[in-house]
């Protein structure tokens, strides 16, 4: 669907700005600069509102997501017992920071004031998985794991097209 598509489904009203722009976000997997610039100018309002709306909820990205979703809890149990020291691990290791994604786009590390499990601080939730009790390491076993899978993937895929080619020869 395009901009102007979206807009229309709610007949152009400045007011439906939050759910038009949830739509843009389904539509194309996050919110590109380019499709603010039109919604902007489709809409008649100020690019700089736009933007206040898409920056305030952290529901929506600036960015493109990555395929793994790493979300870290910051809140004060997590934080006590070394959320922050996992935090500096996976930005060391992975080059990003909380709200970035790897340049790959394997990871997007989301850091969240409480997920509600302070029993088993530190938690960390991978592609909704919830893991308790976290060490920086542990952390990056289970990414490096992920890596792995992805690579091991990547390998088989291109060892069946490559099947597929000498067959066809």
């Amino acid at each position: 669907m395009t901009i102007e598509e979206l807009v229309a489904k709610y007949e152009s009203d400045k007011g439906m700005l939050i759910p038009i722009m949830q739509d843009i976000q389904y539509e194309y997997g996050y919110l590109q600069a380019e499709r603010l610039r039109e919604l902007a100018v489709i809409l008649n309002v100020p690019l700089s509102r736009v933007y206040q709306v898409a920056t305030f909820y952290a529901s929506f990205r600036l960015a493109p997501k990555g395929q793994h979703e790493v979300t870290l809890c910051m809140g004060t149990v997590c934080y006590l017992k070394g959320a922050d020291r996992i935090a500096e691990r996976i930005s060391e290791e992975y080059g990003i920071e909380p709200g970035g994604t790897t340049e790959d786009r394997l990871f997007t590390l989301q850091a969240v004031n409480c997920v509600g499990a302070c029993a088993v601080a530190p938690v960390v939730i991978v592609d909704g998985n919830y893991h308790g009790n976290c060490t920086p390491e542990s952390t990056l076993e289970i990414l490096r794991g992920l890596s792995r899978q992805e690579e091991e993937e990547a390998s088989a895929h291109k060892g069946a097209t490559s099947t597929r080619r000498k067959k066809r020869e």
